[in-house]
Parts: structure tokens; C-alpha cells; sequence
């Protein structure tokens, strides 16, 4: 049986009936407004030198990790959705064109690669390992491994595999070991939180 998650003990569902229909399906709302949010967020903010990068990938797996596999995915296709819409949520938007122009672009195989990371992230947290740096450091290091795959894969198939790894893989190696470091610093440092808040 999958383990709570970290969204699920800070705010536990109600129990199942009747009356607690509503005040679930609000709960799952907002948590995924919130993540929504974050990500739009996260997309506008670039750090980093002498390639500035968002904080996007870090906040994907985050959501992953706190929402566990399917509200996580959930929470990132919402944001993909609104992108579809035009909504100016991602980056470089919308300088570089809305809506499903931007998401056919170079950063396309990214945006589907989050769904996946948030998935596998979440799916491995369910079973614990968000409780652990170590294990999270490899949950989040396996979400990475999979979100830049589908971004290198779709840069591959339009520009070639050489291009593919020169701009899109090469210069993120230590922005990513730093934001997987921080993603598994994170996570368990809010049970810690969260378990001392309820002593």
C-alpha cells in the first residue's frame, strides 16, 4: 500500500461519503492551483551564469514528491493546459509565442518530459523514499535522468543528437546535481517540520 504522501499528512482527505465529496474534490483543487502556480512561477524566475535556467525541473519533481505520482502529474498537466490556452505561464512566454506554438518549439520534449518526472517521483515517494536525502536524491536523480531524456530526445529528432547534447544536456549537468541536491535536502527536511509541528 502506497505511503502518505507529504501533501496527504500536512492535509489529510476527508473521509469518503457523501458529504465529503465536495471538500475532497476542493482539496485536490487547490493543491493543484497551488502547484500550478508554482510552476508558472518558477518558469519566470532564471538563475544561474554563464547559462541562465529556470527553476522549473526542481519544482516539477517537488510537486512529484510531496503529491506522490498521480495528483503530481495531474498538477503538471494542468499546467501544460494552461500553456495550451495561451496563458503566458512558461518561460520566455510571450516573447517566444503561446499556446501550443511554443509547446511544439525546443523545449516541447522538456514540457512532457515533467509529466513523466512528476510521475515517477511521486510514484517512488509513495513508497517512502521522499523520507530519506539519499533515496530522495535518487528518486529526483531518476526524474531528472527521464524529464531531460524526453527534452534530448525531442531536440534530437529536429536538430540532431549532437546539437540535441550540446544545448540542451551539456551545460545543465551541475545546475541539475544542484537542484536534485536541494530537491533531496527539501522533502524530508519538511517532515522533519512537520513531525516536530505535531508533537
Amino acid at each position: 500500500m502506497p505511503a502518505a504522501t507529504f501533501a496527504s499528512a500536512l492535509w489529510p482527505a476527508p473521509s469518503i461519503g457523501s458529504s465529503s465529496r465536495l471538500a475532497a474534490a476542493m482539496r485536490v483543487a487547490v493543491l493543484m492551483i497551488v502547484g500550478a502556480v508554482a510552476l508558472w512561477l518558477s518558469a519566470k524566475i532564471k538563475v544561474g551564469f554563464p547559462v541562465p535556467m529556470t527553476m522549473q525541473t526542481f519544482v516539477v519533481l517537488t510537486i512529484g514528491a510531496a503529491y506522490g505520482a498521480r495528483l503530481g502529474a495531474a498538477t503538471v498537466l494542468l499546467y501544460l493546459v494552461e500553456g495550451a490556452l495561451g496563458l503566458p505561464v512558461f518561460a520566455d512566454t510571450p516573447e517566444r509565442g503561446v499556446g501550443l506554438a511554443y509547446m511544439m518549439g525546443p523545449t516541447g520534449g522538456y514540457l512532457v518530459g515533467f509529466v513523466a518526472g512528476a510521475f515517477i517521483v511521486g510514484w517512488l515517494a509513495e513508497r517512502g523514499w521522499d523520507r530519506s536525502v539519499v533515496k530522495l536524491f535518487a528518486a529526483m536523480a531518476i526524474g531528472h535522468v527521464v524529464l531531460i531524456g524526453f527534452g534530448f530526445a525531442w531536440l534530437a529528432v529536429n536538430h540532431g543528437a549532437g546539437m540535441a547534447w550540446t544545448v540542451g544536456v551539456a551545460p545543465f549537468y551541475a545546475a541539475t546535481i544542484y537542484k536534485t541536491l536541494l530537491g533531496a535536502l527539501a522533502m524530508p527536511a519538511g517532515w522533519a517540520l512537520l513531525k516536530s509541528a505535531r508533537r
